[in-house]
C-alpha cells in the first residue's frame, strides 16, 4: 500500500507498472535526490547526534561522481550543525540516541535525510510513535523546513487530521489493492498554525475525509458480533 508507493518512489522496489520520474528523469535506483524518513529513527546508537546527521551526506560524498564544493566532506560538518540547529539539537550534537528522548532522535533523522538537499523527502508515518504534543510540535516544524529547505514532501500518515494540517494535496488510498481513491487540495496557506485544527473549514474538511475513509475501510471485526454479546450480558444481569 503506502509504504510500498514509498519504496517506489525512492528507487528502494522496482513499480510493477509504469515510471517514477524525477525532473523527467527516471527513478531506477535510490539517490541523494530522494530522501526518506522511516517511522523507527534509524540512527547508528555507536555514532553522536552530529555523526548520524552527517553521515548520509558523507556517503553521499564517498560515492558520488562530480560532486559540488558545497558536498566536498569539509562541508559536511557544517551543513549538519547548521541542520542540527535548524531542528533544536545544536546543544546535543556531542551527545548518543540513547541519551535522546523520541522526538528527538526522530529530529536527528529528519536533519539526516535533509543533509544531501533532497528535491523529495519521503517520510513514511515519522510521527506514529510520539506523544500528541510532541507530535504537534514536530508537525509544524517540518512544515516551516520545507519552505526553508525547498524541499517536497510526501507524507504518509494514518492520521487524517495530520494529512490536511500538513499537506498541499491529500491522497486518500484505499484498502487492499491500494489504489487512490480522492484527491483533495487543502485551501490553507503555507503559514500554518496548531490552531487552524478548530477552525470550522478545516472540521469540515476532516469530517468529509473521515466519511470516505470509513467507506473503503470497512471495521477489521464483527460490530454487530460484539453489540450482540453486551446485549446478552446486559438481559443476564437484568
Amino acid at each position: 500500500g503506502k509504504s510500498t508507493l514509498l519504496s517506489t518512489i525512492g528507487g528502494l522496489e522496482n513499480p510493477t507498472g509504469g515510471k517514477v520520474l524525477l525532473d523527467m528523469e527516471e527513478v531506477l535506483e535510490p539517490t541523494p535526490e530522494i530522501g526518506m524518513v522511516f517511522q523507527k529513527y534509524t540512527l547508528f546508537p555507536w555514532m553522536t547526534v552530529l555523526e548520524n546527521a552527517s553521515f548520509g551526506k558523507r556517503l553521499y560524498c564517498n560515492g558520488a561522481k562530480g560532486q559540488l564544493e558545497n558536498d566536498r566532506p569539509k562541508n559536511l560538518k557544517k551543513r549538519a550543525e547548521k541542520l542540527l540547529e535548524m531542528v533544536g539539537l545544536a546543544e546535543f550534537k556531542n551527545a548518543y540516541s540513547k541519551e535522546l528522548s523520541g522526538g528527538m532522535q526522530q529530529r536527528v533523522a529528519i536533519a539526516r535525510a535533509l543533509a544531501n538537499r533532497p528535491k523529495v523527502l519521503l517520510m513514511d508515518e515519522p510521527f506514529g510513535a510520539l506523544d500528541s504534543q510532541t507530535r504537534e510540535e514536530m508537525q509544524e516544524m517540518i512544515l516551516l523546513l520545507s519552505r526553508v529547505e525547498k524541499t517536497t514532501v510526501l507524507f504518509v500518515t494514518h492520521d487524517v487530521e495530520e494529512a490536511i494540517f500538513l499537506g498541499d494535496r491529500v491522497f486518500v488510498f484505499s484498502a487492499r489493492p491500494g489504489r487512490v481513491i480522492r484527491e483533495e487540495k487543502i485551501p490553507f496557506g503555507k503559514d500554518r498554525k496548531p490552531d487552524l485544527k478548530l477552525s470550522r473549514e478545516f472540521l469540515d474538511l476532516k469530517s468529509s475525509l473521515l466519511e470516505e475513509l470509513h467507506k473503503c475501510h470497512p471495521p477489521s471485526f464483527d460490530r454487530e458480533i460484539l453489540l450482540a454479546a453486551i446485549e446478552k450480558d446486559h438481559r443476564s444481569d437484568s
